[in-house]
């Protein structure tokens, strides 16, 4: 979301947002007619309407499990539509009648705009409500290109959040930039939304696991795992994954699964009861095989997810990354030593950069074999 705020000594509002390298600030306009609580009101204002805004675009409709009247994704995509009758609500605001009545919408944009348009009434400037409007025109259309996949501009913001969701044409981009290089996801977390970033980088988690497993002569869902015993490895989210897709999950069924828990749970809620239940279950048993009837606080607790709540999305695509990298680790113990013009390698520490490179294209080569061949589960 687009943060706003006063620099108190010009008068001006600003606005604010993260990117994948850092925030960018614009100036919105000057404020200095405006009374000091004024100003901070309208920046509170203009924040909350931004986080209402964008949260259309984290959570949209069609990732709610129905769109029938009063369900939570009829009520998404009647948000959703509100978004062209923002300018008009934000300019004739509902306001207090001579009796100290005021008409609320349930609405969270359509209420937001209004209290916005109520605060630029008090300010009564129109010069204000100008560079109001232009900045708040420049925000829809910021969340309508993120929806569309075009994180550009204003939109870049979106690579910083959770979308329970996955984007298309954000999807095969990924794929795109991992067919170019499986080993240089990086870039992934720049210039993509991060839950269609990791459905294509759970395709290419498991090709590369595939690959390693059948030279590691071990099962694909323990190689990330088994990495960890060469170079730690944050192993308990890319093997969670691996394992979901063992049971038949697509990539992006496993990765909206978890992200969709860790939102939840961010909101309090607990929605895989029978997952929980197995979690407190093994809590339990070791308990007990530990020799206590009650599990220690301190040495059993129970992780509600593998992801961090406040940030579930993003946290995912590195570990997926960082993932695919733990198979390269693996593939280097048993893969065949790639050829050196005859040099030993291994008395030779000149030849290190050149032998890496040489592992490097041979892993990403038989990967890239692998992901094609089993394409269908991502598309």
């Amino acid at each position: 979301m687009t943060r706003y705020a006063v620099d108190e000594s010009t008068g001006d509002l600003i606005a604010i947002w993260g990117t994948g390298l850092g925030d960018v600030a614009v100036a919105v306009g000057s404020v200095a007619s405006a009374t000091p609580r004024q100003r901070f009101e309208l920046a509170a204002a203009l924040s909350d309407l931004s986080a209402a805004l964008w949260r259309c675009y984290t959570h949209p409709a069609s990732a709610a499990d129905s769109m029938d009247v009063n369900t939570e994704g009829w009520r998404r995509q009647r948000t959703r539509d509100g978004f062209s009758n923002a300018i008009a609500v934000i300019r004739t605001p509902n306001l207090p009648s001579d009796r100290g009545d005021l008409v609320v919408s349930y609405d969270p944009v359509e209420e937001r705009a209004h209290r916005l348009g109520r605060t630029l009434h008090q300010i009564s400037d129109p010069a204000v409500t100008d560079a109001v409007l232009v900045d708040i025109e420049a925000e829809l259309k910021a969340v309508e290109l993120a929806e569309l996949g075009d994180l550009s501009g204003r939109a870049a913001q979106a690579v910083l959040l959770t979308r329970e969701d996955a984007s298309p044409v954000q999807v095969v981009a990924a794929d795109q930039v991992l067919t170019a290089d499986p080993l240089g996801g990086s870039e992934l977390l720049l210039r993509f939304d991060p839950t269609a970033a990791s459905v294509a980088a759970a395709h290419w988690l498991q090709a590369a696991a595939d690959v390693v497993a059948e030279m590691w002569d071990g099962p694909a869902v323990e190689v990330v795992e088994e990495a960890d015993n060469i170079a730690a490895l944050p192993h308990a989210t890319p093997t969670a994954v691996l394992e979901l897709m063992e049971l038949g999950l697509t990539p992006r069924r496993a990765v909206t699964y978890l992200i969709r828990n860790a939102m939840a749970i961010a909101a309090g809620v607990a929605i895989d009861l029978d997952d929980l239940e197995d979690r407190i279950a093994e809590v339990r048993d070791l308990a007990h095989r530990r020799g206590g009837s009650d599990p220690d606080p301190e040495q059993e607790r129970i992780r509600l997810t593998p992801l961090d709540p406040q940030r579930p999305a993003r946290d995912l695509l590195e570990d997926l990354l960082t993932g695919i990298s733990g198979c390269r680790l693996l593939y280097a113990e048993y893969a065949d030593l790639p050829a050196t013009d005859g040099a030993d390698v291994e008395d030779d520490e000149d030849l290190d950069e050149r032998f890496d490179a040489l592992l490097d294209e041979q892993f990403s080569r038989l990967v890239r074999a692998r992901a094609a061949a089993d394409r269908s589960r991502l598309l």
